[in-house]
């Protein structure tokens, strides 16, 4: 932090070249690969308890259902690296999220210096609420994923038994928990938005209805069972958030009316200062 300090004094405004922007660039990718690399080492350590935790849900599925017997979960790989590579993909998985703070922060670090303080103040408020809400969405998609693929598996005719993958499943259950956390944090790019003065409560209420509707749409685009309870699992949520956003949009849009009297004003409306100076002009003239 005080490098970056005595570099913004150096260079009040902040400018750079092309070239030296890709140096930075380079070395905060590098730095950003080597913590990385050291998660998924302690991610290929743990990985017995978080293999665990993810096949949770299946195996919580009644064993008439998912085709196996109360102590086996009925699990299968059919490739000679299947194992290897299930290992790997977790490992990869948990390297990023246990690195995450220093990653984030090499990123962080090379955009900051292009922002204003208001900016990297609301950035640091949006990164503070998107980590609560991405657990939460993610927190959510673990517990609806054993009822969705129980829902889906009740489709299979009778005598017919499912033989899922290692990698298939693996796939499914990080996929609903990627859609459901990052499906929570959109609200709050709205909030982020508004605060910017880019997005105003007026925009937001216009398009209400549609970005509902929108939501719904994604909702049954991106879970990957596409069955009604996960559906609207994630999508129910995602509404109330929104309404939750547009009703800070409009807490903010109105504090900066009170604070600004000329805000409620349009840009080719004459304010009340300008119209006392024509007035003036035109006494003095005469």
């Amino acid at each position: 932090m005080r490098l970056w300090r005595s570099r913004r004094e150096a260079n009040p405004e902040g400018r750079m070249s092309l070239g030296d922007h890709l140096r930075e660039l380079r070395g905060r990718v590098f730095k950003a690969l080597i913590f990385i690399a050291l998660g998924m080492v302690v991610g290929a350590l743990v990985f017995d308890p978080v293999w665990a935790f993810l096949e949770r849900p299946y195996c919580a599925l009644p064993a008439e259902v998912r085709g196996g017997t109360s102590e086996d979960c009925g699990l299968i790989f059919t490739g000679i690296f299947d194992a290897f590579f299930l290992r790997f993909k977790v490992a990869v998985i948990i390297g990023l999220l246990v690195s995450c703070p220093f990653w984030l922060y090499q990123l962080w670090a090379f955009i900051v210096p292009a922002l204003q303080r208001r900016e990297s103040r609301y950035t640091y408020i949006f990164v503070g609420a998107a980590v609560p809400l991405f657990i939460g969405g993610a927190a959510l998609a673990y517990f609806v994923t054993q009822k969705g693929m129980e829902i889906m598996f009740g489709f299979s005719p009778d005598n017919a038994m499912p033989m899922i993958t290692i990698d298939n499943y693996l796939g499914y259950i990080i996929m609903m928990l990627l859609v459901f956390g990052t499906a929570f944090v959109l609200p709050l790019v709205v909030v982020l938005l508004n605060f910017l003065g880019i997005l105003s409560h007026q925009v937001i209420a216009k398009w209400r209805r549609l970005i509902i509707f929108l939501a719904f749409v994604f909702a049954a685009v991106a879970t990957p069972g596409g069955e009604p309870f996960t559906m609207l699992a994630l999508a129910v949520p995602v509404v109330v958030l929104f309404e939750i956003a547009e009703l800070i949009a409009f807490l903010n849009d109105r504090r900066k009316r009170n604070a600004d009297p000329l805000a409620e004003l349009d840009d080719d409306e004459i304010s009340p200062l300008e119209e006392d100076d024509e007035a003036a002009q035109t006494s003095s003239k005469r």
